[in-house]
């Protein structure tokens, strides 16, 4: 009847029979069916307060029942490493996720590439995998058979009953892993991985979100590059390449800035200057594109820089702003003339609140003394790169620094990252919004603990999906319900209690971030289906 009201006023009396040829078959069909359902059919009121409280406790089994598993790969990483003894001469044949199942020309499988049963599975959207054992993924730039990799792929099998342990308890699992600090990428189920056109895999599960937030504290960072007249040529191309090797260490809880400096100081994007900027994908690019435009010229006043970089700091972490937690500086130089103790004197010491972390470019070491110095006196690392290909390694070394004191105080913390878009697993809706839970594994072999080692990062992928799952629909039938139950709840009479909305996940699970991002957070398997 409200339909039929409202159309004749919109259409007025001249279209009368029109609206009645077209509402009155409507009407009458909808009338009859409800006379049929009438006595079966009832009005619930619905406690919007309750709802909220009963949507919340779903969601927080959830969280616990993800949490858990990958608690219990920690466990098991942590015990396995305990019972291990390294062994410089360890021969092991792993499953190399690359090499699997390939055969050489004379039929025969390769090294490390032995035979690995693949089936399609409905649940890993159709991809073949192997859901009783996992296998390894080995940076391109790292060798195979290293005996730290050999060694720590060893300890970490142990893994494998986990994951299925873990698989058997919640079947909604997908993908589980773990990060080694060496570079290894222990992954379940196993899967088979393809290099690129070039033959190549760039993937280092030490420059995912997941592993950076769960490994180290926020930061911020001032990167200071020299680029005096001795920096000119393969200098200077490693050290721009050093810079965007520490950019891909940053994730969005961290804050940084890049000055260049000579006998003036030039910060790469002129209009950040005295400012620290988040350490998002699109501020990280914008600063790439800058590097380019650095050249080499005059000489190296690295006092200068480094009175501002101090003063940059201290005045940003004043106004509140940043991570309100680790603050470093990371200089990139082929030398230092000084130690310039004065200056770590008048802003950092004794409390050295900011890490000195420096690179040494170049194969001279007639100033690595002073850069060494610079590092260990204020709680840093020094590292020297001679060779494009030394970078990312050399890079990595400052994380085990800044996770030491999680590592020496155990401090399991659990993350949850912010949702990415993950095409692996995209279905017949398209891409699929995923989040990832990690935790930090630590040695708890009592010569290594007082020294904060840190091991790894394992984790395991959540579709959003998931997550909406433990919502009811059939109660929550509008965008506008939501609201009201979280803006009116307990305003409106019976809500009873407080008004306040309930709390979110943890940092890092920003399922409400304003624009879902595709950035690459998760595993992002170079497989079949690319990750992007």
């Amino acid at each position: 009847f409200l339909l039929l009201f409202w159309l004749l006023f919109s259409l007025g009396k001249s279209n009368l029979n029109i609206v009645k040829g077209i509402t009155f078959p409507y009407f009458f069909f909808f009338f009859q069916k409800y006379k049929e359902y009438e006595k079966d059919v009832a009005i619930e009121e619905i406690d919007g307060l309750q709802l909220v409280k009963k949507l919340a406790k779903n969601m927080e089994e959830m969280f616990h029942k993800k949490s858990e598993a990958v608690r219990r790969l920690v466990e098991a990483a942590e015990d396995a490493y305990l019972k291990h003894e390294f062994d410089a001469d360890l021969q092991y044949e792993y499953f190399n996720a690359v090499l699997i199942n390939e055969r050489d020309e004379e039929g025969n499988y390769l090294e490390l590439g032995k035979e690995f049963i693949l089936v399609p599975n409905d649940h890993f959207n159709n991809l073949p995998v192997n859901i009783s054992l996992s296998d390894v993924q080995v940076p391109t730039n790292m060798y195979n058979k290293d005996p730290a990799i050999v060694n720590g792929v060893y300890w970490s099998e142990s893994l494998n009953k986990v994951f299925v342990d873990n698989f058997d308890r919640d079947p909604s699992l997908i993908w589980q892993y773990f990060g080694s600090a060496k570079g290894f990428f222990r992954q379940y189920p196993g899967i088979k991985w393809e290099p690129d056109e070039n033959g190549v895999i760039a993937f280092d599960c030490r420059n995912r979100k997941w592993y950076i937030q769960a490994a180290t504290s926020p930061k911020d960072v001032v990167i200071l590059v020299d680029v005096s007249g001795s920096m000119k040529g393969l200098r200077l191309t490693i050290a721009k390449q050093t810079v965007s090797s520490i950019l891909d260490t940053l994730g969005d809880d961290d804050f940084f800035n890049i000055i260049a400096y000579n006998e003036e100081l030039h910060y790469v994007e002129p209009c950040l200057n005295g400012t620290l900027v988040q350490a998002d994908r699109a501020n990280k690019e914008h600063f790439r594109e800058h590097l380019d435009k650095l050249f080499a010229k005059g000489i190296g006043m690295l006092d200068i820089a480094l009175n501002e970089a101090f003063n940059m700091l201290n005045e940003f972490n004043h106004t509140g702003q940043g991570s309100i937690c680790s603050q470093a500086i990371m200089l990139i130089t082929d030398g230092a003339v000084d130690t310039y103790d004065t200056i770590f004197a008048k802003y950092n010491w004794p409390d050295r609140k900011v890490r000195i972390f420096t690179y040494l470019i170049g194969r001279e070491a007639a100033f690595a003394d002073n850069l060494k110095w610079m590092a260990c006196a204020n709680k840093g690392f020094f590292t020297q790169i001679s060779t494009l290909a030394d970078v990312q390694e050399n890079v990595m070394e400052y994380l085990h620094v800044l996770s030491r004191p999680k590592v020496i105080d155990q401090e399991h913390d659990v993350v949850w990252t912010e949702a990415y878009i993950d095409s692996t697993l995209a279905d017949d809706q398209g891409l699929v919004l995923m989040t990832t839970v990690a935790m930090p594994v630590f040695s708890k072999q009592n010569e290594t603990r007082s020294k904060g080692i840190l091991l790894g990062v394992v984790g395991t992928d959540v579709p959003v999906k998931e997550l909406l799952k433990t919502i009811p629909k059939y109660k929550v039938i509008h965008k506008w319900c939501i609201y009201n139950l979280y803006s009116r709840g307990a305003s409106e009479p019976g809500g009873g209690g407080s008004t306040t909305r309930p709390a979110p996940p943890s940092r890092g699970a920003e399922l409400g971030h304003p624009a879902p991002s595709a950035t690459m957070s998760g595993p992002s398997l170079p497989g079949p289906a690319p990750s992007q």
